[in-house]
């Protein structure tokens, strides 16, 4: 367990290092006129663009939208729980089957997307090592995190997985935990200064 808040403390200073290297660089240069408000478009960016039926990708893929939103609740639902379990809490009775229920659910969304790029030739095209390093890692993580709620005999080898997950989180894709909320500010910015965004 202590490797694991070990592992921890080093991925929140790492994403802390990003986090302030993006403050550094500051807001966006558009040296064009502008022609809208960044403001409006920021909220918006943050908000109905977030809507499925806003974005091609996902309207038209809605299975995998559905199984990425259960397999990113899966995620934060395993840190929140890492959480309790660094003071020896567990969730009992129901909402701990239900939590297992949840997480085996959230585990296998993750499973189909990996095979999804692995099957379909386009997404497979487009991966790298690290698209699979990384589903792989989140994935293990939720189905041991319901598997050690069954079966505390499981929980060494669930601080030795979690541990994997936190020293990779700053150095692969997963750090799109900090880096998702810039990229939808440059893209309000973007589409607010040309005017585009939020929808007359």
């Amino acid at each position: 367990m202590w490797f694991s808040l070990f592992s921890f403390a080093i991925c929140l200073v790492s994403c802390l290092y990003h986090f302030i290297r993006l403050i550094r660089l500051g807001k966006p240069q558009d040296f064009s006129a502008p022609l809208g408000e960044v403001g409006p478009a920021v909220m918006y960016a943050y908000t109905k663009a977030m809507d499925p039926r806003k974005k091609e990708s996902a309207f038209l893929h809605l299975p995998t939208y559905t199984a990425g939103i259960l397999y990113h609740l899966g995620t934060f639902l395993s840190l929140f729980l890492f959480v309790l379990f660094l003071f020896k809490t567990e969730p009992l009775g129901i909402p701990r089957w239900f939590i297992i229920g949840f997480l085996l659910l959230s585990g296998m969304s993750g499973f189909a997307i990996f095979l999804k790029r692995i099957i379909k030739k386009e997404l497979k095209a487009l991966s790298n090592p690290d698209d699979f390093i990384s589903n792989i890692l989140v994935t293990s993580v939720q189905l041991m995190t319901a598997i050690s709620l069954y079966n505390p005999r499981f929980f060494p080898w669930y601080f030795i997985l979690v541990s994997l997950f936190f020293l990779y989180l700053p150095l692969g894709k997963l750090k799109h935990t900090v880096y998702f909320f810039a990229a939808r500010y440059h893209l309000g910015f973007f589409y607010g200064w040309r005017g585009v965004w939020p929808p007359k």
